[in-house]
């Protein structure tokens, strides 16, 4: 079991935790709360096996969150002093003073059980920062060259990031935590007479240590091998014929189309209109809470931020809210939303279900996602058993681009490659291809889920939100699905007209 690090322990966090929050008090807030966190990012970046560029960046600061009045107050410092955290905790004060005449809506928080000198760590067992860049540089020129015996070009890129985090506030909470995530990636590119593709590797980012590039939770080798020849054969595939498809879909792909359908558009924020400026609200409003059908009765989504390894994944918030599961989706029907502490108790919803998250000391934590995903069928098939159930149709792995409209409602989605199904078997791959549909009919046409074992959980580093932009790591499970009826496109026609 990792511990968290001493160097980050080592610094005064309850003395200038006790410093700002005392001096918050004395100003007269309702509320504080205290962050102190380091977020270390490397990035390692090779082009045909050579390396191209190694970023390492260090972000360590504190930060102070207020209600004073019935308005937020937010500051935020780098220097690591209690005289320092004081100002930080009356600057914060004296944004909520200046703002509380211009505030519409009074601030009140859900109230959450009291957590005292708690500490969390992540699953993972090889801290990537405490091995060498060579070693890790090597492994993945080490894997470029082989892909370039297939491959006219290849890209890796290695991104990992470590967190560390301290929170306490005037209710006397206090937790410790510490997380680490890694995303690697290559893409090979092949040229032929007509153009050329390019495909990468389906390993999803992952709440893992080092362990992930040796051995542990992805078969490295057996991807990399087999790339080569599903490129060529990407590259000498035709073009779709655009029309109805029954979909067996890959969770490889189907975890992007959760990310954007489902998981943005049950951000109670957006749902209410509160969050608009980034990427848009949400046709699943407040008022179909309990009624919407969003899907068909297979259709089970959960948020969830205790998943093992998911990207989300925390012991407590930045509310200081500790981590749960909770339903979203239920037999096809919206019953639940993602919370903050506000917005739990402004809509009558009790108890935050702890998506509260700010990507830095110097950002205000806001609404985020939890690890969103769509459940197993407890004994369901396999992916093999729902192609066989396709009598014309196509197989879809890998995400790619997409496109959804600032309602999260109508989208189109494409993928690495597809496989035309031809009465129940794979008949090869085809090329430009996209599916196409709106989010209620979409989900509507999934007749069946498969089974546990179809199971992975995909995601991503740098979902967006928020104006000023942060960005929050988020995981989505899903198994392989089947659709029946889905429009697909083929993009060469569509870019035409």
């Amino acid at each position: 079991m990792r511990q968290i690090d001493d160097d980050f322990r080592s610094l005064p966090l309850r003395r200038l935790a006790d410093a700002a929050l005392q001096r918050a008090r004395e100003l007269g807030a309702e509320h504080a709360d205290f962050r102190l966190e380091r977020i270390r990012a490397e990035t390692l970046a090779l082009h045909d096996a050579r390396l191209e560029g190694a970023l390492d960046a260090d972000d360590l600061g504190l930060a102070v969150r207020v209600v004073k009045n019935g308005t937020w107050g937010f500051a935020s410092g780098v220097e690591l002093t209690p005289e320092a955290a004081v100002r930080v905790a009356e600057q914060a004060v004296r944004v909520a003073e200046v703002s509380a005449p211009i505030n519409r809506e009074r601030i009140e928080l859900a109230p959450e059980p009291v957590y005292s000198d708690q500490e969390w760590v992540s699953a993972y067992e090889i801290d990537p920062f405490e091995v060498p860049q060579s070693e890790k540089v090597g492994l993945l020129a080490d894997w470029s060259a082989a892909l370039l015996k297939g491959a006219d070009h290849v890209s890796a890129r290695l991104l990992q990031v470590k967190e560390q985090k301290f929170y306490a506030d005037s209710a006397g909470t206090s937790t410790l935590q510490q997380r680490v995530r890694l995303h690697p990636e290559l893409n090979a590119v092949k040229i032929g007479e007509s153009g050329f593709e390019d495909m990468s590797t389906l390993a999803p980012p992952v709440g893992r240590g080092y362990e992930y590039l040796t051995g542990t939770g992805w078969d490295w080798q057996n991807e990399l091998a087999q790339l080569p020849e599903l490129l060529a054969e990407k590259l000498a595939a035709p073009s779709v014929e655009a029309g109805a498809y029954d979909l067996v879909i890959d969770p490889t792909n189907l975890w992007l189309t959760i990310h954007e359908s489902i998981g943005h558009a049950t951000e109670l924020d957006r749902a209410l209109g509160y969050e608009a400026a980034y990427a848009g609200t949400s046709f699943a409003t407040f008022d179909q809470l309990g009624e919407l059908v969003y899907g068909s009765p297979p259709m089970n989504v959960t948020g969830d931020r205790t998943a093992v390894h998911g990207l989300a994944t925390i012991g407590y918030d930045d509310e200081g809210v500790e981590a749960q599961s909770f339903d979203i989706v239920r037999d096809g029907i919206l019953v639940g939303y993602q919370l903050d502490r506000r917005m739990a108790l402004m809509k009558g919803l009790g108890r935050s279900n702890g998506c509260a998250f700010a990507d830095s000391p110097g950002h205000m934590p806001m609404q985020r996602m939890a690890n969103v995903s769509l459940q197993p069928a407890p004994g369901g098939p396999s992916t093999e058993e729902l192609i066989a159930g396709v009598e014309r149709g196509l197989y879809i792995v890998g995400d790619k681009s997409w496109s959804i409209d600032m309602q999260r409602y109508n989208f189109q989605f494409t993928g690495q490659r597809a496989y035309r199904i031809h009465h129940g078997r794979l008949a090869g791959q085809v090329k430009d291809f996209a599916y196409q549909a709106t989010t209620t009919d979409f989900w509507g046409s999934m007749e069946a889920v498969g089974g546990p074992q179809t199971y992975l959980l995909g995601g991503a580093f740098n979902c967006g939100k928020g104006q000023p932009g942060q960005v929050a790591p988020v995981s989505h499970g899903c198994p392989a699905a089947l659709f029946r009826g889905v429009r697909i496109l083929n993009t060469v026609q569509e870019a035409g007209k």
